[in-house]
């Protein structure tokens, strides 16, 4: 008999879970203003709100975090990291910062300007939110197939060369200051971008004179599904594949609280000296010095060995094969889900799963709100609140895709945990019907309301 498939790890410290009742859920989501966000971690059984920062770190990065060198200036955690990121991503010039959206501020004081225009795909709320915040544009340019969450396209995060090239034309060169191509793309759903359409772009960006970016907290998952899935790159290891991915753009913004495997970080790392020079000015005025930029000695060298262990396959097969588990099981109910299953969560239609509720009800974070009341899991609404008003006229953007995303935490749930997980959301299907009314919104905050949103209940 062939032998089961088992992690590649195992556990060393274990953290309580605080189990609660429903009655105690329904009472703690309404002083929380049914804002998720706004739970404290001891009211939640399986915490599902994101994947960033919420993984667990290994023996040799833990061993990393005793070794931290906290200079200032110069330190040896630096260099470490340093060394680390300029081999895996091929990029020469490199910054740190305490994490992503910390990155994508910095990068794009440097580069965006008013009235600026960002092709890219699905851009990000926090991306989105820095690109508005300086009165410039994010220009969806994702192919179709990603909106249609039946459809069993391998790469939905692929950007349409037809519409990037309709930008192109249609508006002035110099108003692009950059395309971002975001792997995986989590606004559609944790979805793949392959290396022909990586490819594809950089060539037509490179006709334009249009730098290419990459918004890259999971790189090293979006290489698994190009080698698992892109025709070529079956032979290729992670770290080849990552390498090639890369060589194809100019920079990159790194939240490294994902494919880190870390509690906090993130980077920049660029091709060009030129953009550097004006990234370093923001850096010191936001993050710190050049050395640590907002990161501790410590935590950048956890996060050099992290980066080493999340471009190998073993690790990667591990972490998505959990996740593909949720969502095989969630199939088996009827429960409509995005495909096929992303790398780092399973995405839950709510357009299908509760029709009933309309959206300018904001369905999807009433189904969230429902499953945390149920089974005290706490996930994340990828829609309409976070699409957030259009900044102009401020009217609701009703997104093509109603989500609520189970981000799966790295090296964190067993078997057990995921099973709890899928039974719960049956359950939940089972008495979809019964729900009539979503919630309105009482309070929100100009950009980026999804955090901190506050709503009331409908009847």
């Amino acid at each position: 008999m062939k032998l089961p498939y088992i992690e590649p790890y195992k556990i060393k410290m274990v953290e309580a879970i605080n189990q609660s009742t429903i009655a105690q859920r329904k009472v703690w989501m309404k002083k929380a203003k049914y804002n998720l966000f706004k739970l404290s971690s001891d009211q939640v059984i399986i915490d599902l709100l994101t994947d960033s920062g919420t993984g667990a770190m290994s023996d040799k990065q833990w061993a990393e975090i005793m070794l931290g060198d906290e200079s200032y200036a110069g330190s040896k955690s630096f260099e470490k990291l340093e060394t680390t990121v300029k081999k895996i991503t091929g990029f020469e010039y490199f910054i740190p910062t305490h994490q992503g959206r910390a990155a994508e501020n910095v990068l794009f004081s440097a580069l965006v300007k008013e009235g600026n225009l960002i092709p890219g795909n699905s851009h990000f709320d926090t991306t989105k939110g820095h690109i508005e915040f300086r009165k410039a544009h994010a220009i969806d340019c994702t192919i179709d197939a990603a909106f249609d969450t039946t459809i069993e396209h391998p790469f939905k995060g692929n950007i349409d060369l037809q519409k990037l090239e309709h930008v192109f034309q249609s508006n002035e060169i110099n108003t692009i200051p950059f395309v971002l191509i975001t792997i995986t793309c989590n606004s559609a759903g944790g979805q793949p971008v392959s290396m022909q359409n990586i490819h594809d772009v950089s060539v037509l960006c490179k006709q334009y004179n249009v730098p290419l970016y990459f918004d890259s907290a999971r790189f090293a998952e979006n290489a698994y599904f190009i080698k698992t899935r892109e025709k070529g790159y079956e032979n290729i290891s992670i770290k080849d594949i990552v390498k090639e991915l890369f060589s194809f753009g100019d920079g990159m913004t790194m939240s490294a609280k994902k494919d880190g495997i870390v509690n906090m970080g993130g980077f920049i790392a660029l091709k060009s000296q030129k953009v550097y020079k004006a990234c370093v000015t923001y850096n010191i005025m936001y993050e710190g010095f050049v050395t640590y930029g907002g990161m501790s000695g410590r935590d950048m060298g956890a996060l050099a060995e992290g980066l080493k262990e999340s471009t190998e396959f073993t690790y990667l097969e591990s972490r998505i094969n959990q996740v593909r588990y949720l969502g095989k099981r969630l199939v088996e109910f009827g429960v409509p889900v995005q495909q096929p299953f992303g790398g780092h969560a399973i995405y839950l239609d709510a357009n299908k799963f509760v029709a009933n509720i309309a959206q300018e009800e904001y369905r999807a974070q009433s189904l969230a709100i429902e499953l945390y009341i149920t089974a005290g899991i706490r996930s994340v609404e990828i829609g309409t609140i976070l699409a957030d008003r259009d900044p102009i006229t401020r009217d609701n953007r009703y997104p093509k895709l109603e989500l609520v995303r189970l981000a799966i935490p790295r090296r964190t749930y067993t078997l057990s945990h995921i099973e709890y997980i899928a039974i719960a959301i049956k359950n939940v299907f089972e008495t979809r019907n019964e729900a009539k009314r979503g919630y309105d919104i009482t309070w929100e905050a100009p950009i980026m309301r999804h955090f901190t949103v506050e709503l009331e209940k409908l009847s």
